[in-house]
């Protein structure tokens, strides 16, 4: 398809050739269709090389590429999107490859959306569809759920060093708000609940891109036969992400670099 400046489609080009080969000064027919004696000329040679089929476009991609990433590093880049859910930022030092070119490859391979990805497999699909009811189910928000979560955290918080926790930062849901057992739940650990200003991506944004790396790099990083198979990657996982995983918000960091006292058995 032609661009959409372009002074001549492909019906164009052929009137252009037929008037040349007519018996007509080029020049005259260029001036005609407005275009140069020399793009007139490129159409002539190319239906006279080529027939009908040398008018249409061509491809504007080079015949070499010297420069271009060698194939072997393209395959890896890709074998770590599929395999790990990993972005430009995260493979490009692995490899030893500018975000950027990281970033071209992968859309170069159609692989630079997660969301077209199926999260266990790394298959590239747009949608995904169970195939019978019950085979996968989301977890619930209820007021006993959200308080047994906040416990176990302030036990994991305890083995690690952090011994006080002094705020708890939540969102509006229902069970935040009115949910007595979970209003319970901060005053027996001495900390004060409260919930995020409503649009404040600077507090509720955190949680969510958390959550995103949760789902990428743990939930579905791979398919998980068992429950407790899963489980037992999260220990993995957030060892991970907490004392090895770099953070561009931190300077390429792990987390673990802005605890003042972690306890020395985790470091």
């Amino acid at each position: 398809m032609s661009h959409r400046n372009a002074r001549l489609t492909v019906f164009g080009r052929r009137l252009l050739v037929e008037r040349v080969c007519s018996g007509r000064p080029v020049a005259h027919v260029a001036a005609e269709t407005g275009v140069s004696r020399p793009t007139a000329h490129k159409w002539v040679r190319r239906w006279r090389e080529e027939g009908d089929a040398g008018l249409h476009d061509r491809s504007s991609r080079p015949h070499r590429t010297p420069h271009r990433t060698r194939a072997v590093v393209e395959a890896r880049v890709c074998d770590l999107r599929h395999s790990r859910k990993l972005g430009p930022a995260r493979i490009g030092p692995v490899l030893g490859l500018p975000a950027s070119t990281v970033h071209r490859i992968l859309t170069r391979h159609g692989l630079n959306r997660l969301a077209w990805l199926d999260r266990p497999t790394g298959t590239v699909i747009r949608r995904y569809e169970r195939e019978r009811p019950g085979e996968l189910i989301h977890a619930d928000e209820k007021v006993t759920t959200c308080a047994g979560f906040l416990t176990r955290a302030a036990a994991f918080f305890h083995a690690h060093g952090i011994t006080r926790i002094e705020r708890v930062l939540t969102d509006n849901a229902w069970a935040y708000r009115k949910g007595l057992a979970w209003k319970a739940t901060p005053a027996e650990l001495g900390a004060t609940g409260k919930p995020t200003r409503p649009y404040r991506p600077q507090t509720n944004g955190k949680v969510e891109r958390f959550n995103r790396t949760l789902l990428d790099e743990w939930a579905y990083l791979q398919p998980y036969t068992t429950n407790e198979q899963r489980t037992a990657a999260l220990d993995t996982f957030l060892h991970t992400y907490n004392y090895h995983r770099g953070h561009t918000a931190l300077g390429g960091k792990p987390p673990i670099t802005r605890v003042n006292n972690p306890a020395s058995q985790y470091t």
